[in-house]
Order: structure tokens, then C-alpha cells, then sequence
């Protein structure tokens, strides 16, 4: 079965807004697992999302190093 990545963009009520590809699409919360929160890396693979915490560590990782390239001016 394919799995499919997401990553939470935002919270809104009772939807999450999750970019998947080059798009964006407003998923339930109900189905999410309960601890999920933005910029969180879930693969939906049939009717299971999974939160990845070693990809979602590593991609804030990344944002962080680029951050402080950035005001390191």
C-alpha cells in the first residue's frame, strides 16, 4: 500500500491544514493522531496516519540552520 506525506501547515479549528505535494488540503483532526501539531512530517497510508518524528525533527533542524543563516548578518 502507498504511503503519502504531509506536513502540517497549520491548525484551524477542526481541520489541520496539511501540504501534500505541491498542494494543501483541509483534514479532519478527528483522524489525525491527537498529539499532531504544525509543522509535523504523517504519512496517510490507507486509513493510518502516522506522525514521523525523526523526519519532522530533521526538517526543523533544517529550518532552523536556514533561519540562522539568515540573521547571521
Amino acid at each position: 500500500m502507498k504511503k503519502i506525506k504531509g506536513i502540517i501547515d497549520r491548525i484551524e479549528g477542526e481541520y489541520a491544514v496539511v501540504e501534500i505535494g505541491n498542494e494543501t488540503r483541509d483534514i479532519l483532526r478527528s483522524i489525525l493522531p491527537k498529539n499532531v501539531q504544525t509543522g509535523d512530517v504523517v504519512y496517510f497510508q490507507g486509513d493510518k496516519v502516522l506522525v514521523d518524528k525523526e523526519q519532522t525533527e530533521k526538517r526543523r533542524k533544517e529550518i532552523e540552520d536556514l533561519m540562522d543563516e539568515i540573521w547571521e548578518d
